[in-house]
């Protein structure tokens, strides 16, 4: 029987006056394993009469020096939607820090010391044929984002992060994870869909443009110098993401998957997403009108406020990223997501299991079940003494 216990106040999470809990069962086991391994070591290391030496790899280059100042962001934004949608832009932006434009299809109505962005309109793309009846024309207008945020002549720029008006950056994790690349060289950095069925219709060598990507600054110049060229090659094709991936494969250059960016092609709760996050920092969250609240009994808006003024405010790194421990004495397998949701479950869950999400959410595609996803999930327990605080 399992009970689970879903506390999802951050005040919570984030208090310092709790008691530290084990990782393991039994510590006595943990010490006769840990002798039996050692023993059978220095027993093995008694056959080996060569010794070798440790080959040395060499390091990637790093960008130690990154801030928050060489990213530049351009946000796809719609002038029908936008003033729902601006809101999920204030949440994250941080005005006279973050550097960044809006790019909407006509002009809208803009307020003074609103905290967002500047905002402008995107070129003409009527001499751009579009052939695709499930698709919109907008996705031309879309796919060239960072190429007119290029043109734009931005000084000291390193990385161009692209992304939609209903998704939300957590900006210091975009540093952290980018300075592990060397922004001199190509690279085309994002993640796939949740949804296996998405993936295989599109690519899953592209990257999904609702949940953002990242383009290093040279490969940003060579697009700009052949994206109208590439897009008059591909006239049927859907979206504004297949487009770019499009011309990055003209260009040559791979897609580099970072687990972060999350473009959310699910409905419903989040939850068993959110809670089995990948050992990544989280970068972005995206399809904020789709999924409920990330929060229960509020708005999505302020769901997302709460989380960005005290887990994401406090320590970005660890938002979201599960720690798993057990309490011997009431036998309970506990999972943490760090600022988001404690979980507490009646009897022992191997952690192989516990970091597999539950299925919380829909798939996109709502007939398909669980085998369309594009990863291991395990259903949601639904004994009657569930219960959720």
């Amino acid at each position: 029987m399992t009970v689970l216990y879903i506390l999802y106040s951050s005040n919570l999470i984030l208090t310092d006056d709790r008691k530290e809990c084990n990782n393991t069962i039994s510590t006595e086991e943990n010490i006769v394993t840990s002798t039996n391994l050692s023993s059978t070591t220095a027993s093995l290391q008694a056959e080996e009469p060569e010794k070798f030496e440790t080959a040395v790899l060499p390091h990637k280059p790093k960008n130690q020096d990154l801030e928050l100042k060489h990213i530049v962001f351009g946000i796809a934004a719609s002038s029908k939607l936008w003033e729902k949608r601006k809101e999920y832009i204030k949440v994250w932006w941080r005005p006279k820090v973050t550097r960044g434009v809006v790019w909407v299809d006509k002009s809208v109505r803009t307020r003074r010391n609103e905290g967002l962005p500047e905002i402008r309109v995107s070129g003409d793309t009527s001499k751009f044929r579009y052939t695709n009846r499930q698709g919109q024309r907008s996705a031309l207008r879309i796919s060239r984002v960072v190429s007119e945020t290029l043109r734009l002549g931005l000084k000291d720029v390193r990385w161009f992060v692209m992304g939609d008006d209903d998704t939300v950056f957590l900006v210091d994790n975009m540093v952290r994870i980018l300075s592990k690349y060397d922004h001199n060289q190509f690279y085309y950095v994002g993640s796939s869909s949740e949804s296996h069925v998405q993936n295989i219709f599109f690519s899953y060598a592209m990257a999904y443009g609702g949940g953002g990507f990242a383009i290093s600054y040279p490969l940003a110049k060579e697009l700009e110098k052949m994206q109208d060229r590439c897009i008059h090659r591909y006239p049927g094709l859907y979206g504004s993401d297949d487009r770019i991936q499009a011309c990055m494969a003209e260009l040559g250059v791979p897609l580099t998957k970072e687990a972060g960016f999350h473009q959310y092609d699910v409905y419903g709760n989040l939850l068993g997403l959110l809670a089995a996050h990948p050992v990544t920092p989280l970068l972005s969250l995206h399809h904020l009108d789709v999924v409920e609240p990330i929060f229960p009994r509020t708005t999505r808006v302020k769901a997302l406020q709460r989380l960005f003024q005290y887990s994401v405010k406090l320590d970005s790194a660890s938002v979201m990223q599960q720690s798993i421990c057990y309490d011997k004495k009431r036998f309970w397998s506990i999972s943490v997501s760090w600022g988001f949701v404690v979980q507490i479950i009646r009897g022992v869950m191997s952690p192989r299991e516990l970091e597999m999400p539950t299925r919380t959410f829909l798939n996109w595609y709502k007939r398909a079940d669980y085998t369309a996803y594009a990863f291991n999930t395990r259903p949601v327990s639904k004994h009657p003494s569930n219960i959720k605080i």
